[in-house]
């Protein structure tokens, strides 16, 4: 499991209102997404390796719920101003 992704979602889940839900969404060989939404509603992401390993990850955070993108958790998550262009990253142009 990595350090890096552990710290990261803790620190995410430390700055939005103590804690998150987690959404795991496989992306092919790339691994698995982790698209985070804090309980103030913000969003943000780390990527992982494998389900396993983003399942270990909503273990390892007391935190953290496992989610799934229902109408309460999309009513309210709140994308931050340019979250749409850094996950879509060099794809995404006006």
């Amino acid at each position: 499991m990595s350090a890096q992704v552990t710290k990261s979602i803790a620190r995410f889940i430390e700055d939005h209102g103590g804690s998150a839900k987690a959404v795991l969404q496989p992306v092919g060989r790339r691994g698995v997404r982790i698209t985070l939404v804090g309980a103030d509603g913000i969003m943000g992401d780390q990527m992982v390796d494998s389900m396993a390993e983003a399942e270990a990850q909503v273990e390892k955070h007391p935190q953290l719920e496992r989610a799934e993108w229902d109408g309460a958790l999309m009513n309210l998550a709140t994308p931050q101003p340019g979250h749409a262009e850094q996950m879509a990253g060099f794809s995404f142009r006006r």
